[in-house]
């Protein structure tokens, strides 16, 4: 298989990964909590709907910050592990993994710190109800600079060897 390839499947992996773990993680609170409505499917992604109204704000901040925190801890755990899915056989594998592990890192902390404003506040609108936004905001700009370091110098020196063998 060609690199082309490749690269198009590891970003429809990441995709489909980010949606299954952010979405998910919405999905089992709002089921714990007897408030989930209906998932819509936008496009290449999807959206858990709730019945607000049924929440205090204070679960509607959680449900909002879960699918970060899931996202964040996944990437985190693949962070870890990089050493051994840089030793996996299959160069489709590989690919997979570093789309996963760079939009898991990537993407919540890139949206909740500056994309989210562009389009109507998503989970921001309810994390601003546990904190202030701007703490949220700074805190998931810090945690963008940091993610991005992480993967600049533990992750992408690994797979760049990865894929020279």
């Amino acid at each position: 298989m060609n690199k082309r390839t490749r690269q198009y499947l590891g970003v429809l992996s990441a995709v489909a990964a980010y949606n299954i773990i952010h979405e998910g993680a919405h999905l089992i609170y709002a089921l714990s909590i007897g408030s989930f409505k209906q998932i819509n499917f936008l496009g290449l992604g999807i959206q858990i709907d709730v019945y607000a109204e049924r929440m205090t704000n204070t679960q509607l901040g959680i449900f909002c910050l879960l699918g970060a925190i899931a996202t964040l801890l996944t990437a985190y755990v693949l962070v870890a592990v990089t050493e051994k899915i840089c030793q996996a056989e299959s160069k489709v594998f590989r690919a997979c993994m570093y789309y996963i592990m760079l939009v898991l890192l990537l993407l919540d902390p890139l949206y909740l710190s500056l994309l989210y404003k562009f389009v109507g506040g998503g989970d921001m609108n309810g994390i601003a109800l546990l904190v202030p936004e701007w703490i949220a905001q700074v805190s998931f700009a810090g945690l963008f600079l940091v993610n991005g370091f992480v993967f600049w110098k533990l992750v992408l020196p690994k797979y760049k060897r990865s894929f020279s063998q």
